[in-house]
């Protein structure tokens, strides 16, 4: 019996183009306006193995009149009471809003498990932004991006449980970490076509089940084999081989890539097979990357490595090319081999053992601050604007990939040559080469509520400046005009130092003041009581 889901949400978060890639077709109408679906819609899809009937439903509006949107929640109502899981989206760029807070009150008052997706959370800044629907109260959102098919696997592990719980075989979690040993290990066998992958795996098995030839292309559909390795259960995956999307014209091989691109999605190990002599070119690059990006464990194998004449001075090369172009993937480990042969297949497994550990591996908090600490003191952040960044406090959220939140001050201005200097300091002090690691940079709680995580800039009410006060009567002067002095003010003096020119100064006074007291000898002058001196003239 399939399991039905109903996906619910406010208007344009990507409900629809979720519902059209697990449906597998393009069923609903998609656009950037929001509120473009209305009824709900029914649709057949799967997402891994399981089996899927999807509800889609219209975007939630908090009106209870008599009005279209109002009508239209009803019906969003009815598809969550009809459901056994509802997948709740929100949009990852936006954060959380109003309108998510109150339909997450809504669904609280169901008796419909709710799944929580973070939509459109590609890139960093999203990724960060995503986990603040945590406050919505239904744990830890999966962080999906449903345009380009990112996060799928995630998701399929939790619809997994869910559908064990509705078919009555769901396992609790202390019953799921013993059955961890027993399940089967998803290994995907990818490459570029006549690699010798189907050449691998037979050679893995012991028998030829799978077809092989000198010709390339014979594989087209992925084929997965169980298979048993010293007690424990391997499922293989043969998958078609990927060429470059520009070579890419028949529909069939279409067909066979998108399959291909599907079994790394859900696989847990890839093991990436390259023909010896052109090793890491650039769709063996691509393809790598592709895998860090979905966040699989990964392995190299060189294969036909019987036909090199000097193994080691070719396997110095390929070391180095591996970790100039793939910096992301230091450490990765590197098996040569011969799947016709069989040489050197006896440390391919071991080294794929060892890679599905590291990425299911979860470190203790108290570890981690403190390889934090020696981390930060053997290279301390860099400042930014005068201000220097302080990382405070990490722990592991999730595990497959190893996925960690460093709290910082200053989170915003943290460099991403300082976040890749912590992954590869963290892969190597805790021994985890060839896992994705994921390094989410947060912001404090007591930072300042208006400014934005992201950018740094406030985002808050502006400032206001105080009105200058105005005498009564006074008219106020326009924006542009110069402010000028009123009139009939003097200018001030400027206050000059008089330290040793006072005394000059009195010095000199004194001196004018005693020649004018003094009588005068110039002929005409007065005398000292005021009048003048007769000239010429004897006494009487």
């Amino acid at each position: 019996m399939p399991l039905r889901i109903a996906i619910v949400g406010r208007p344009n978060v990507g409900k629809s183009t979720l519902f059209n890639r697990l449906a597998g077709k393009k069923l609903a109408i998609v656009d950037d306006q929001p509120g473009v679906t209305r009824d709900r819609r029914y649709a057949t899809g799967r997402i891994g193995d399981i089996d899927l009937e999807l509800i889609d439903t219209a975007g939630f509006e908090d009106l209870s009149d008599h009005s279209l949107e109002a009508r239209m929640r009803i019906q969003t109502e009815r598809g969550i009471d009809e459901a056994d899981v509802a997948f709740f989206i929100v949009d990852a760029r936006e954060g959380v809003t109003p309108l998510d807070r109150i339909f997450a009150d809504i669904l609280r008052r169901k008796d419909t498990p709710v799944v929580l997706i973070a939509n459109k959370a590609e890139g960093h800044q999203a990724a960060a932004t995503a986990e603040e629907a945590r406050v919505l109260g239904f744990g830890e959102p999966i962080h999906l991006s449903a345009e380009h098919g990112e996060g799928i696997s995630e998701l399929y592990d939790v619809t997994e449980k869910y559908r064990q719980l509705v078919e009555g075989d769901f396992m609790d979690s202390e019953a799921e970490d013993e059955d961890e040993e027993t399940k089967p290990i998803r290994i995907a066998i990818i490459g570029r076509p006549n690699a010798g992958k189907s050449t691998l795996i037979n050679k893995l098995l012991g028998e030829d089940r799978l077809l092989t030839g000198p010709e390339a292309g014979i594989t087209r559909d992925s084929i997965s084999v169980d298979w048993e390795y010293e007690g424990r259960t391997i499922r293989l995956v043969d998958t078609a081989g990927l060429r470059r999307k520009a070579r890419v014209q028949e529909k069939l091989e279409k067909l066979s890539t998108a399959d291909t691109i599907r079994a790394i999605t859900f696989a847990e190990v890839v093991v990436l097979v390259m023909d010896e002599a052109n090793a890491f070119e650039v769709q063996d690059l691509q393809i790598a990357d592709l895998v860090e990006r979905e966040g699989r464990g990964l392995v190299y194998a060189v294969s036909k490595w019987d036909l090199v004449e000097e193994p080691q001075a070719r396997m110095a090369e390929i070391l180095e090319i591996s970790e100039r172009m793939l910096p992301q993937l230091r450490g990765t480990p590197l098996v040569t081999l011969s799947g016709a042969t069989g040489r050197g297949l006896e440390r391919l497994m071991p080294a794929v053992l060892k890679t599905y550990r590291n990425w299911s591996a979860k470190i203790k908090t108290r570890d981690l601050n403190d390889w934090l600490a020696l981390a930060i003191q053997r290279h301390p952040p860099p400042a930014v604007d005068g201000k220097r960044i302080k990382p405070k406090y990490m722990a592991q959220t999730k595990g497959r990939p190893p996925t960690f939140v460093l709290f910082a001050a200053r989170a915003y201005a943290m460099p991403d040559h300082y976040r890749r200097y912590l992954i590869n300091s963290l892969r190597e002090s805790f021994d985890m080469p060839g896992v994705p690691i994921r390094v989410t940079v947060k912001a404090n709680s007591t930072t300042n509520p208006y400014v934005d995580a992201t950018s740094g800039e406030s985002s808050g009410p502006p400032r206001v400046r105080a009105k200058p006060k105005m005498k009564p009567g006074e008219k106020p002067a326009h924006p542009n005009r110069v402010r000028q002095k009123p009139k009939g003010t003097a200018p001030a003096t400027p206050k000059v130092k008089v330290a040793v020119k006072a005394r000059a100064d009195v010095a000199k006074a004194k001196a004018v003041k005693t020649r004018a007291m003094a009588p005068s000898t110039k002929p005409g002058a007065a005398a000292p009581g005021g009048r003048s001196k007769p000239s010429g003239r004897g006494k009487r």
